[in-house]
């Protein structure tokens, strides 16, 4: 049975948004909202929020201009340039802060023009009204997402400890080798690591060792340059086709029009435990045994 047409309760568990879950909601709130001023901020549920009080945040977004939405990670992070104070000359102080939004398993990111349906509006957390009417949304069932207030300087130090961006072009086949092959951990386990590349995890992780032909539990350390060189190409070329599908959806994510990804029916192996290897028809095989998490692999086509 496709994935796409399983019954909910039969569904596997989404983890948090991925790559190209988040780059799908940052390019959509980008073409959207890009030079939209907030002029008015509410909290709804201020156990979201880091590095601000409900207060500190309410003062500092209102009035801000959105110059930029974009990815990092698995991190939407909507750029605003804030004023605050008054320079000496008399003109108001300008600085750049950063919303970083981190929407872990059931958080999300809704623009709307029209008040939020019932199901919706019962789990916002904070919402920006834009100086056209329009509302930006975070809402999340189960709170634990995070939004984030932080100063530029703030956000750099938090950014410059997460990976390589794996389709940044600046990452070469010898350095993701470098990367992967450095680790004694299990090779998916490495691919997830956040400190080590940026933005994979385990939908992804799945998907990319499943084209690759490469065992899951294998130690990183043991790939080959080749082999790690492959799996850098079909991990690309996942990603790259979910983000063309506007990500994966099964239980809760959703892109900011609300509309579910479409990725979920090219998945082979991610959900798929006990059912044929689309390449050599054997079963596929399910585990927790490496990493806790739902792990589905060929035991027979990877190696």
């Amino acid at each position: 049975m496709p994935l796409s047409e399983m019954p909910l309760s039969e569904m596997p568990q989404s983890g948090m948004p991925e790559l190209p879950e988040t780059e799908t909601i940052a390019r959509d709130l980008d073409a959207e909202v890009r030079g939209a001023v907030v002029s008015q901020v509410e909290v709804q549920r201020a156990d979201v929020l880091r590095e601000a009080t409900a207060a500190e945040f309410i003062a500092s977004v209102t009035h801000a201009t959105i110059t930029r939405v974009w990815r990092r990670a698995k991190l939407v992070v909507i750029d605003l340039l804030t004023r605050g104070g008054v320079a000496q000359e008399g003109a108001r102080n300008e600085r750049v802060q950063h919303l970083v939004v981190q929407p872990r398993f059931t958080g999300g990111l809704l623009i709307a023009g029209e008040p939020l349906a019932a199901t919706d509006a019962a789990y916002v957390c904070m919402s920006c009204t834009l100086a056209d009417g329009r509302h930006l949304h975070y809402k999340d069932v189960r709170r634990l997402g995070t939004v984030a207030l932080m100063t530029a300087e703030r956000f750099e130090a938090y950014q410059s400890a997460l990976g390589p961006e794996p389709l940044d072009a600046r990452l070469t086949d010898p350095m993701f080798s470098g990367l992967i092959r450095a680790s004694k951990q299990p090779v998916k386990v490495a691919l997830m690591d956040q400190k080590r590349l940026a933005g994979v995890g385990n939908i992804y992780a799945n998907e990319a060792l499943w084209h690759a032909g490469i065992d899951p539990s294998r130690e990183a350390r043991s790939l080959s340059d080749t082999e790690a060189t492959t799996l850098l190409l079909k991990l690309r070329e996942v990603l790259t086709a979910s983000i063309a599908a506007r990500g994966t959806s099964f239980r809760d994510y959703r892109d900011a029009r609300g509309e579910r990804g479409r990725f979920v029916e090219q998945l082979v192996a991610y959900g798929r435990a006990g059912l044929a290897c689309v390449r050599c028809e054997r079963r596929l095989v399910g585990t927790h045994a490496i990493d806790g998490r739902g792990t589905v692999f060929c035991a027979t086509c990877q190696r």
